[in-house]
């Protein structure tokens, strides 16, 4: 049937709205369908097929494809909208389960349809199509600053008019604590997502992202627009402090410089900015160690000892240094090491320095009666890092070669010793494991076997006391066994020291 009324609203609907006019017939068939289905006593299924250049429209009603059902007697479940494949294949053998059939039924007037059943259906399918083309406009702008005027606040979060009836949102986590902000005021903020959603809001905006902090620099400093300049990372303390790394690929720039800018006028406008964050401008080093030194400015670091297998540092500072190190509440530490991807461990150089002493006085001792060196021997080895007889051992021969002083003959006759000492040492463990015995306390306790507790004699635990004075590490660090078993075991050795007391 024609009916040009339909061809007027996809018209109307797609000029005030700007969304596409195919949106608009869709939203109509679904209301015909709807109020096609709404003619029938049972629920059925239907279609309608507007012709978008004539606005004639057919319905049809449907009933979907379905193998027998042996539960309810090779019959269908729903008859109304449901029919069994081998009579559908009556009027066309290639269907198959899951086709539809459809059989022509009376339209509908458009304009008998319920009014408000059409309206809501129209409208919201024009909601979901102008949502889609907000994400569509700015899906390709995340990770870019976005300036809005604040519309609303609600429960702490921030709605932004962006222009155009588009909004985006800042919520109350990604808000600059403490930062006043009021309706009316004009706030940028770093487009961190833009995705679809049902209700709500759609563009997600933060103030409290490293991105942003790295976007500001981008938009006031134009050698890092250029890329003069690279922003290696950033980390941030959101109002109160954060770090960002520079380099600069031009090697007649001075990257910091710049990006302080004349009398700090650029850094100052980004700080200000971000409710007054201060901001340390970073040197960028490709020696991970130099670079940990520069992010953790203005502390002075006095030495650093790398472990690759953990990927931490350990940082040792002077001790009048160690509160400008680990900054108030750590945050010096905490922002160097979000910066440099380290795990950083803030130390007292004076304590560093008393245990380096310590072990290097422990093995010295060690090479001087184990290996039947001389002190000078001695002082050689430990001056070139060897700390232990296993180091000694099995450190290539061709290193200790480069030892000055050393040649072939006192490598190897080292090496020997060294060997013969680790070998003298396990054999004496072994002993002291055979002739240790647990007490029958230590045996009846409960979670201990007999090798455990032969285990703990021979580490010098025999009783139930000798256990229970120690760590759950200690205990870890011997028998290898989990922190959850080596806790039970400690504390049901302790349940006599309870009893005591209630006693």
């Amino acid at each position: 049937m024609a009916n040009k009324e339909i061809l007027l609203v996809a018209d109307v609907f797609a000029n005030e709205k700007e969304i596409d006019k195919e949106i608009i017939f869709q939203a109509i068939e679904s209301a015909l369908e709807a109020a096609t289905v709404k003619r029938y006593e049972n629920p059925i299924k239907a279609r309608v097929d507007i012709d978008r250049h004539t606005g004639d429209y057919t319905t049809y009603r449907r009933w979907q494809v379905v193998a027998a059902n042996a539960d309810i007697n090779g019959d269908v479940e729903f008859p109304s909208w449901q029919i069994l494949l081998e009579a559908a294949q009556i009027d066309n053998p290639e269907v198959a389960v899951g086709d539809f059939v459809e059989e022509e039924v009376e339209s509908v007037a458009f304009c008998r349809i319920a009014a408000q059943t059409a309206k809501q259906v129209i409208i919201q399918k024009v909601r979901e199509a102008e949502r889609r083309k907000i994400v569509d406009a700015y899906k390709d702008r995340v990770g870019e600053l976005i300036t809005g005027v604040v519309k609303r606040i609600e429960k702490g979060s921030v709605y932004l008019d962006l222009g155009g009836h588009i909004e985006a949102y800042i919520a109350r986590e990604d808000l600059i604590p403490k930062e006043p902000i009021r309706m009316g005021d004009r706030v940028r903020g770093y487009l961190k997502d833009a995705r679809i959603e049902p209700r709500g809001p759609q563009l997600f905006v933060s103030r409290t992202a490293p991105e942003l902090l790295t976007a500001l620099f981008r938009l006031e400093v134009p050698e890092v627009s250029e890329g003069l300049i690279e922003i290696m990372g950033a980390a941030r303390d959101p109002g109160s402090r954060a770090k960002i790394a520079v380099k600069a690929n031009d090697p007649r720039l001075d990257p910091i410089g710049a990006c302080v800018g004349m009398r700090g006028s650029r850094v100052q406008a980004i700080s200000n900015e971000l409710a007054g964050e201060r901001v340390d401008i970073i040197l960028w080093n490709p020696n991970e160690a130099q670079f940990v030194i520069n992010a953790m400015a203005p502390a002075e670091i006095q030495s650093i000892v790398v472990d690759e297998d953990k990927h931490s540092m350990d940082v040792a500072v002077a001790t009048d240094s160690l509160s400008q190190a680990i900054g108030r509440g750590g945050q010096n530490v905490r922002l160097a090491t979000e910066l440099t991807g380290w795990e950083l461990n803030i130390l007292d150089a004076a304590q560093v320095d008393k245990n380096h002493d310590e072990t290097a006085a422990q093995a010295k001792r060690e090479f001087i009666e184990l290996l039947d060196v001389d002190e000078e021997i001695a002082d050689v080895l430990v001056e070139v890092g060897l700390s232990s007889i296993e180091e000694i051992a099995y450190i290539p021969a061709e290193e200790m070669l480069e030892i000055e002083g050393f040649d072939l003959e006192l490598v190897e006759a080292l090496r020997s010793r060294a060997k013969d000492a680790l070998l003298i040492k396990a054999i004496a463990s072994e002993e002291q494991i055979e002739t240790s015995h647990p007490s029958e306390e230590l045996l009846a306790l409960e979670g201990i076997d007999e090798n455990l507790a032969h285990e703990m004699a021979a580490k010098g635990i025999v009783t139930v006391d000798d256990l229970a004075e120690q760590s759950i590490d200690d205990i870890i660090d011997f028998t290898g066994m989990n922190q959850e078993r080596a806790g039970k075991l400690i504390m049901k050795a302790r349940e006599s020291w309870f009893t005591g007391n209630q006693n």
